[in-house]
């Protein structure tokens, strides 16, 4: 099934994301404080609502009521993910000895690229849309259920990844959107097949760089990312 065959082409760059020395720190508690911030500012403030309009405007091109009924509800969960996530390390930065995430950071340059290839993805085709939000599900998932996994019980950040780690609703929905793909998947042509993996793979090349960035504190923040032009 199409699902299956793009989580087998990106489990190369899924391995390095889950070995990738920002969640290492980050399950034992080493990470520094200033990292997790700043990953904190560029996920709530750029790449959850630019994730959030993209899952927007492939529910509204969706050929089936209860595909947009689905990625609507994606749309809206992603979006209020954000002020929810921010809130949560802005409580406990005290008792970690970080700064509170600032709500108007400026963009890092991986956040520009993500949010731009995910917008650009969502309005070039229903399949490279598809593509390009598929990663962003699979690698949080993938990412969360390995955060359980293997955090250490002591570490410092264990209040956080209280607050970070989704419930069961998160793996319902991506459940649901791999059978969406395998539904689009059944009748896509060829080109439409590759359309979506290359979109995908761009997705999940993006997940890593957010993970560098934010381990790095990125180069000087630009403006906030803009919002797409309406449809």
């Amino acid at each position: 099934m199409l699902s299956d065959d793009l989580a087998e082409l990106a489990a190369p760059v899924l391995r390095d994301v889950l070995d990738h020395p920002f969640w290492a720190g980050l399950r034992q508690g080493t990470l520094p404080g200033e990292a997790l911030v700043c990953f904190v500012e560029q996920d709530t403030g750029h790449l959850l609502p630019c994730y959030g309009r993209a899952f927007a405007r492939c529910a509204a091109v969706a050929a089936d009521d209860a595909d947009l009924v689905l990625l609507s509800r994606c749309a809206f969960e992603t979006v209020a993910s954000g002020p929810r996530l921010r809130a949560a390390l802005a409580g406990l930065a005290p008792a970690l000895g970080v700064r509170r995430p600032d709500p108007a950071a400026g963009a890092h340059h991986a956040a520009r690229v993500q949010c731009a290839t995910v917008t650009a993805a969502a309005a070039t085709s229903w399949a490279a849309g598809l593509g390009a939000l598929l990663p962003f599900m699979l690698f949080h998932l993938e990412v969360c259920q390995d955060l359980r996994a293997r955090q250490r019980p002591h570490s410092r950040y264990v209040p956080w990844l209280a607050a970070y780690l989704p419930g069961d609703g998160a793996r319902y929905a991506l459940r649901a959107v791999r059978e969406l793909a395998d539904r689009f998947g059944a009748t896509a042509t060829p080109a439409e097949t590759a359309e979506t993996a290359d979109w995908f793979l761009r997705g999940a090349r993006c997940e890593l760089a957010f993970a560098d960035a934010a381990l790095d504190g990125g180069p000087a923040p630009g403006p906030a990312v803009p919002a797409p032009p309406p449809c």
